[in-house]
């Protein structure tokens, strides 16, 4: 919360991008998150979180009351539309089981998702989601989406979306897929490979594109404040 407000600007919104909880969401982990974020909602910043595999989407709607999306578009999903300016963020819910690695999107999820980026084609589409997308995992387990080709899909077919947002993997790094950006956010926590970044990422849509900052929790690593800007395909 310290950091957020230390920004020259107040963001618009901060997400959180799933694995809300250490492990198996219990309620002491979302007890503990709701105090962690109390600056960030007594600054009347907007959050916006979804579901990783280590969460429990019952326990987590228990305890945080209110920090969840109004209505349910999708049954047993946590699912929104984030509207704003400069483009549209859809939050997913791709938690299959919790505290198992594959994540999965579902047909229904799919079918929310194609209507609901039809009805919004005049500004771009980014799309967020945990679980990284795995386009050719062979014989290996699955450890990230198991229908990535079926979303993949799904989004070349709408032209005005930009970028797929994820976590998962706790290894901050950017790329591209057939035209659409893949984000994958830093771990705010815990690393897999200690010589990479632990942070969150200052994000400033612009009018073709989107700006990404990163924000070391460790300002000494030589990634802190590495700025990056994504052009938006055209449509």
């Amino acid at each position: 919360g310290e950091q957020l407000r230390a920004l020259e600007r107040n963001p618009a919104g901060v997400l959180i991008d799933g694995d809300c909880a250490y492990l198996r969401g219990l309620n002491g982990d979302y007890d503990q998150l709701g105090r962690v974020l109390r600056p960030v909602r007594e600054a009347g910043l907007p959050l916006h979180l979804t579901m990783g595999n280590h969460d429990d989407r019952r326990k987590f709607a228990d305890v945080l009351d209110g920090l969840t999306p109004g209505g349910r578009p999708v049954e047993r999903r946590l699912v929104s539309v984030v509207e704003t300016p400069r483009a549209n963020w859809f939050l997913l819910d791709s938690l299959m089981e919790v505290n198992v690695v594959t994540g999965e999107i579902g047909e229904a999820q799919l079918g929310w998702l194609d209507k609901a980026l039809g009805e919004r084609r005049r500004k771009p589409a980014i799309i967020v989601g945990h679980h990284d997308p795995q386009f050719d995992p062979g014989d290996d387990r699955v450890t990230g989406l198991k229908d990535t080709g079926r979303l993949f899909e799904l989004l070349r077919g709408h032209g005005h979306v930009q970028a797929y947002v994820y976590g998962h993997t706790h290894d901050w790094s950017l790329r591209e897929h057939e035209g659409i950006h893949l984000i994958n956010l830093p771990p705010v926590a815990y690393v897999f490979d200690e010589s990479r970044p632990s942070g969150w990422v200052d994000a400033a849509l612009e009018r073709d594109g989107i700006q990404l900052r990163l924000h070391s929790l460790d300002p000494e690593h030589p990634e802190h404040g590495q700025t990056t800007r994504l052009k938006w395909r055209r449509g």
